[in-house]
């Protein structure tokens, strides 16, 4: 194994890492401290920034061990998390130990014969006293497969063309928010507003279409930094920005960074060969899409303009804050729309887009009990913990915060003065692209627009009554009209039908629930009709239900729970209706859109 030596590490803090075992899924870590404190205290994160939820990654660290020199030092667990090191104060110490590495998401690491990822919370000690000292992070090509590449966005030092060698962060913040991706990706890249973008795509086919994936990603990108920065790119805050996507059979995600995102998404969403880039790009596409432009904004939104408790990470429990459904929802919002800015989805398609949020905020129940206020408070025990009751107990702050800002922009454009796109603009302006809170966003929102907006944020982020949508869109030349619903919600049901039909969760004051339903059961089958009229069928997918019902409004659900087959009068609801969007009047519509005018 090569160690950084002290006359080639130009920080006093250097972690050396190497994949040990690749069918064992571990790394090795080697952690030099050239200046240790007096029994040197050292720490695992317990979470990764931008997820919220506690996820205790020391739990797969293992056989730590510390020397100084020759000598070994004693180790002392102090929690679940931290250990402090018996270690002399002044002379150099370094640490040993491993991190099993075998969770395929974007949160934590993976290292397998095909494919290599970590954040450096998974795999970096945090040494107490030094967090805003220069660390430097050596990755080691050792006995891997000759044709693994390496990518992160961290500075360069020294570097093989391979990607392997030497890298440099400002501080373990910079450090740990800086994935690293190993093994044999494509690699591509483009210029955005002067920026150097690289794009990378591990577990890609020979289908994919990388030209594209990178044509439509810089349209993203430009959109993007025209919108915070309009004619003057060069105040765009990266300097270089690295897209880390992988293609897997089945998943979706994404998760930002400072100069950097790590994605991830179905392999048959990816761009593929032969398909005309004149066409409509598949709904499965236009996601990945969506999911680029989320991240990439984050760039701005979350990572630098922050809430005010995120000054400074706490590693070492939540961090709670009430404005994620700012942080979230109003880049949710802006997400898509940026997308039809930059031409690559027309007025249809994002209003569809926009439908489906409508409609989910709409189906929830819990929207009538919890503020996305609560919500971003309790996403580290709510919505990072979803279960069958979610939907009726808690509000997205992603999909509502998503139409609190729509509600805002067509509320600022109306007036005629402004836009959110310019309070975005002033809120950076204002916060210096740091620390912001709640009273920030309401000073601006007044001094664009010459009215308060106090009212207004206390009933929509703070309260739990529905949106005035349809109001709202009127003004803007966009029609909101209902449709009648599938039928999973027209019953408020939601199923699993990959093996027959099995029930997820039901939705309160549901068809569903006052028919008995409950998460966990099978639905077997129906019996329709009376005495020698009755017909029984059997059901292999909800669809079916409707054919076999005909006129008729009520069944009775077969069902099975905990091995008791049981019977459940069903009566259908009157029609639930989902909301459908179109433009009647392009004028207004379109200033919108676009971004250019108000109205």
């Amino acid at each position: 194994m090569r160690a950084p030596t002290p006359s080639s590490t130009p920080a006093q803090l250097a972690y050396a890492v190497r994949a040990l075992d690749l069918q064992a899924h571990l790394f090795d870590v080697t952690l030099s401290i050239d200046q240790p404190a007096a029994d040197q205290v050292v720490s695992l994160p317990v979470w990764i920034p931008g997820s919220y939820l506690l996820r205790e990654f020391a739990k797969h660290l293992q056989g730590l061990q510390a020397h100084q020199g020759n000598k070994p030092v004693a180790i002392a667990q102090r929690d679940k998390c931290s250990w402090q090191v018996h270690a002399k104060a002044g002379k150099a110490l370094v640490l040993n130990y491993q991190v099993y590495a075998f969770d395929n998401s974007v949160r934590t690491a993976w290292l397998d014969s095909q494919r290599g990822f970590f954040n450096g919370t998974s795999l970096c000690l945090r040494v107490h006293g030094q967090e805003d000292t220069p660390h430097q992070l050596t990755l080691i090509d050792d006995d891997l497969p000759r044709d693994w590449q390496a990518a992160t966005a961290l500075s360069q030092i020294k570097i093989s063309k391979r990607g392997f060698g030497d890298y440099l962060a400002a501080s373990y913040d910079e450090l740990v928010d800086s994935p690293v991706e190993l093994g044999a990706f494509w690699r591509g890249q483009f210029v955005a507003g002067g920026i150097r973008h690289q794009f990378i795509v591990s577990g890609a086919p020979d289908s994919f279409d990388g030209a594209r994936l990178l044509a439509d990603t810089q349209a993203i990108c430009e959109a993007e930094i025209n919108f915070w920065h309009g004619k003057r790119p060069q105040q765009a805050p990266q300097r270089h920005y690295l897209f880390m996507l992988n293609a897997v059979h089945d998943g979706y995600g994404g998760l930002e960074h400072r100069n950097s995102t790590a994605l991830i998404c179905k392999r048959a969403d990816l761009p593929r060969l032969g398909h005309a880039k004149a066409g409509a790009p598949s709904d499965g596409y236009t996601t990945l899409l969506g999911l680029i432009s989320h991240e990439y904004f984050h760039t701005w939104n979350v990572k630098r303009l922050r809430p005010a408790e995120f000054a400074r990470y706490d590693y070492t429990q939540e961090n709670y804050t009430e404005l994620l459904w700012f942080f979230e929802g109003f880049t949710s919002y802006f997400d898509d729309l940026l997308l039809r800015r930059a031409k690559l989805i027309d007025n249809t398609q994002y209003l569809k887009l926009l439908a489906k949020t409508i409609n989910q905020v709409l189906r929830t129940p819990g929207r009538q009990l919890q503020s996305v206020a609560q919500s971003s408070f309790d996403a580290w025990v709510k919505y990072y913990r979803q279960d069958e009751n979610t939907a009726n107990a808690t509000v997205s702050y992603y999909t509502k915060g998503a139409l609190v800002a729509l509600c805002l922009d067509l509320s600022l454009r109306h007036g005629g003065k402004t836009s959110l796109d310019a309070v975005m603009r002033a809120l950076w302006q204002r916060c210096q692209g740091g620390p912001m809170m709640q009273d920030d966003l309401l000073a601006l929102l007044a001094d664009l627009s010459g009215q308060s907006y106090a009212n207004e944020l206390q009933h929509w982020v703070h309260g739990t009554a529905d949106l005035p949508l349809k109001k709202l869109l009127k003004q803007h030349g966009i029609r909101y009209e209902e449709e009648c619903a599938p039928l999973a919600d027209q019953l408020g049901i939601k199923v699993n039908e990959q093996q027959g039909i099995r029930v997820k969760s039901v939705l309160r004051g549901s068809a569903a629930e006052q028919a008995g339903f409950a998460a966990g059961d099978e639905w077997l089958g129906v019996a329709t009709g009376q005495g020698k009229t009755t017909q029984r069928w059997r059901l292999n997918k909800l669809d079916e239900l409707a054919s076999y019902l005909g006129s008729d409004t009520s069944c009775r659900a077969l069902i099975a729970r905990d091995q008791r087959l049981l019977t459940l009068q069903l009566n259908l609801p009157d029609t639930v209706h989902n909301v459908k969007l179109s433009v009647t009047d392009a004028k207004p519509a379109n200033a919108w859109l676009d971004g250019k005018a108000t109205v």
